[in-house]
């Protein structure tokens, strides 16, 4: 069983001042499970549910008097002026919030001893932002003292505050939102799931993801061209992906040129028999080419396990791709065997690219239903998606743990498989 309550200030007294035709139901949910191996198993356990997102006819807060904050951290990524930009619609035109702050370079613009300038969001500041890349608040990476951006928050007496980022970032906004109920005071603090990655717990999808792997398509047909342009030609691309694989295995089925994709998730071996490379090489004699895509946070047993940390309290990633580059070339270099790599990392260009006509839909109704919620007096929790409906995640729900790509039973992988040709295991001692 897993705990989808959602925390909320009370009930609505408030009629919305929208007038929306319709309003969602306070007790309207979305069931969590929505495939049994039977149908005698609906009714072998209790349902989970999640809350449905969406405007309900009364809300907590008086429009008069909300001041809200918008605040964007961690790494670039396609849509996140789109979600500033639905947020700052809806809150002024349908419900007439005429104070709407922007915190500059993320967790330090909540922080006033840094002095970042606070940004005033207007329909006429934010009307075509959608069409630029990265976040017209721009971001940082690292954690701050939730004391201190509380005191900030209560200084400029603002009611809601909308954090847009990935997993640090939520974990950032669930001790923001601790420390206002250590002091009772009520700020609706409410995130908006942006990981590029696509890996936030009990999250259908998150923005970004959509625009990073149809740009990664791209980029493959380019390694794709370089590959058959030469004599035991490869192409090797490396895409984002920390802990999960979810922009490759898109990528990969999506692509159809990709012979081999290597993700956090499924391990693999260099070397032996039935290992990458061996396998490599009898691709290439066989077709005179290839594709290979692996994911930033693949094969990092080899690499030093003392790695750095960043600002963020991440591990500091082993450089897979140039890795591969090398160890590519020193296999056939050993054997006397003629290979051409050609080496792409995009991550940089992708996550930097405005967000794609389904980002920027999706980044629509994220932003609405935060403000929708948030005005509703809901705090503690993010925006999510799940069986194709938005939703209401408690923030330590959705920062849990991560998402990842099962390599056993997913039909997701088994796709991968299908398309590439690659065995299901590429390791020493393996069943190849």
């Amino acid at each position: 069983m897993i705990d989808t309550k959602i925390k909320k200030f009370g009930d609505g007294k408030i009629i919305n001042p929208a007038g929306y035709d319709f309003y969602t139901p306070e007790d309207s949910c979305v069931v969590f499970k929505a495939v049994f191996n039977n149908p005698q198993d609906l009714n072998s356990e209790p349902p989970v549910f999640f809350e449905q997102a969406g405007p309900r006819e009364k809300i907590w807060f008086d429009p008069a008097k909300v001041k809200a904050g918008i605040v964007t951290c961690g790494g670039l990524c396609p849509g996140i002026n789109d979600v500033i930009r639905a947020i700052v619609m809806e809150l002024h035109y349908w419900y007439k919030v005429k104070d709407i702050l922007g915190f500059r370079y993320g967790y330090e613009g909540l922080v006033k001893s840094f002095n970042h300038p606070v940004m005033n969001l207007t329909p006429s500041s934010v009307s075509d932002i959608m069409t630029m890349g990265g976040s017209i608040l721009a971001s940082s990476r690292g954690h701050q003292d939730p004391e201190k951006m509380v005191d900030y928050l209560q200084e400029l007496g603002v009611n809601l505050l909308f954090t847009i980022g990935g997993d640090g970032t939520l974990r950032g906004a669930a001790k923001i939102h601790a420390e206002c109920e250590r002091r009772g005071i009520e700020i609706s603090v409410v995130g908006i799931p942006k990981t590029i990655d696509n890996d936030i717990n009990y999250i259908q999808r998150s923005f970004g993801f959509s625009t990073a792997f149809s740009e990664a398509i791209k980029v493959i047909e380019g390694a794709h061209i370089e590959a058959i342009g030469a004599k035991n030609g490869v192409g090797l691309v490396k895409l984002m992906g920390r802990h999960s694989g979810f922009i490759a295995v898109h990528a990969t089925i999506a692509s159809k040129h990709v012979n081999f994709c290597l993700i956090p998730e499924n391990d693999f071996d260099l070397e032996g028999p039935g290992c990458f490379l061996e396998k490599l090489e009898q691709r290439l004699d066989a077709r005179k080419h290839a594709v290979v895509v692996v994911a930033e946070g693949a094969g990092q047993k080899f690499f030093d396990s003392e790695a750095m940390i960043d600002k963020s309290g991440n591990k500091k990633l082993g450089d897979i791709g140039w890795f591969m580059n090398l160890k590519i070339k020193e296999y056939f270099a050993a054997k006397g065997k003629e290979v051409n790599v050609k080496y792409f990392d995009p991550s940089y260009i992708i996550r930097s690219t405005p967000a794609n006509a389904d980002d920027s839909f999706f980044c629509s109704f994220l932003g609405q239903n935060a403000a929708h919620a948030a005005m509703s007096g809901r705090t503690g929790m993010v925006v999510g998606y799940w069986n194709n409906v938005y939703t209401h995640l408690p923030i330590e729900l959705a920062t849990l743990e991560r998402k990842v790509v099962n390599t056993e039973k997913s039909p997701r992988w088994r796709a991968v498989l299908a398309s590439t040709g690659q065995p299901a295991k590429m390791l020493n001692n393996a069943n190849n």
